[in-house]
């Protein structure tokens, strides 16, 4: 189904795509003390037409027309400003004796691991490959509308009593920064009560076992109504035919979709989902340790800056830091500024260390990795592993 962009115009504002239009199955009538026949189905979704046309949201569609742009900002946005520069840290290089009780840790943390060359390997050369990683954050807020409808019970209709706020002219109150969460809230002036679609406002429908008759074929008899000769059949008394246990032999259910009550609320549910997108680079190093390893594990915080919009890094002394900086935050604030509001921006440089440990073992020289604050554990060749099956 081709879906037709709304354009702003007139004097409201459009949300969303137009809706082509829902057309309902048939409806049929069950036969009563009847053999099952094929049930007829009500319309799954509710047709467009139940929908109000209401001011400002004549684009909004059951299921949700995507994601509303914010618009556009009375007053024009603070500048960002340079954060404060950082001082270099460093950080020295671990010690032989945490090198050696890290591996010893590691090798003990594998069942199928010796602990034999963690304990007796001989440490030849250790050198440091400390790096650095860039984190931006953009913590957004998103807001979508759609059509909804629950049971009526007594709850207030107020749609076309004053016109409805914009979906971004509702007040919410936002999480704290960089904390994810979803609020979902009924817009004001949009609430209708409408027969439910789903059993036509009769509040039941026919049951699908037994297709509205009721009854069923008897399984014990089979429908014959007698079992061995000329036996009536105790189970269905002779009828042939049984109560349908499903709907207690009324032929009808209560309507899953208005729980009985026959009619509908229908308005509009505003979803205001606050996202915080965080993006990393990691400075490639010559260790031979893979950049993915780093992400499971913590570094040393040397320059943090939040800020309504951030601006990039200057003066740290890696360029690549730089250059990364000025790419995500102008493509962070390219892209989540058209489907969303930035609320407020964070980035942070953490000093990563990396030790190379090379030792030997039985005549055999090996590598092994230590990184992060966390004295993590990397190597491609422990030399002593058994292989080991579970019975």
């Amino acid at each position: 189904m081709e879906s037709q962009p709304i354009m702003s115009g007139g004097q409201h504002k459009k949300y969303g795509i137009a809706n082509p239009g829902y057309i309902p199955a048939a409806a049929g009538t069950a036969a009563m003390f009847a053999p099952p026949v094929a049930e007829s189905q009500g319309p799954s979704a509710p047709p467009a037409s139940m929908f109000d046309n209401m001011p400002g949201y004549e684009g909004t569609v059951a299921g949700g027309g995507g994601f509303l742009p914010p618009p556009i900002p009375a007053q024009p946005a603070p500048h960002p400003t340079p954060g404060p520069e950082q001082p270099h840290w460093n950080i020295p290089s671990i010690s032989e004796d945490t090198a050696r009780d890290a591996f010893s840790l590691y090798a003990s943390s594998k069942c199928c691991y010796s602990s034999a060359p963690a304990k007796d390997g001989v440490i030849t050369n250790m050198e440091a490959f400390n790096t650095y990683r860039y984190r931006l954050e953009t913590f957004t807020e998103s807001r979508s509308t759609e059509w909804s409808h629950e049971p009526y019970q007594g709850q207030p209709v107020d749609a076309f009593t004053m016109q409805p706020p914009g979906p971004w002219d509702i007040p919410v109150k936002a999480p704290t920064f960089f904390v994810e969460g979803q609020q979902k809230i009924k817009v004001p002036y949009t609430s209708s009560m409408k027969p439910c679609h789903g059993c036509v406002g009769m509040g039941r429908n026919p049951c699908k076992d037994c297709a509205g008759s009721g009854n069923k074929v008897c399984w014990v008899c089979n429908g014959s109504g007698v079992r061995h000769g000329d036996d009536r059949c105790l189970h269905c008394n002779g009828r042939g035919r049984e109560n349908c246990s499903s709907c207690h032999g009324q032929g009808s259910k209560q309507c899953s979709i208005c729980r009985g009550k026959q009619q509908l609320l229908v308005y509009i549910n505003l979803t205001v989902k606050w996202t915080n997108n965080s993006e990393d680079y990691v400075v490639e190093q010559s260790s031979g340790l893979q950049v993915a390893n780093l992400s499971q594990v913590s570094g040393k915080e040397l320059f943090r800056d939040s800020q309504y919009m951030v601006y990039p890094v200057m003066g740290f002394p890696d360029p690549m830091v730089v250059q990364a900086a000025q790419r995500l935050v102008a493509d962070h604030q390219g892209k989540f500024s058209q489907t969303s509001r930035i609320l407020q921006q964070r980035q942070t440089i953490e000093l990563i260390p990396v030790t190379k440990v090379i030792y030997t073992w039985k005549g055999k020289t090996y590598v092994y990795f230590v990184y992060g604050n966390e004295f993590k554990v990397h190597t491609n060749d422990y030399p002593a592993t058994c292989c080991c099956s579970v019975m």
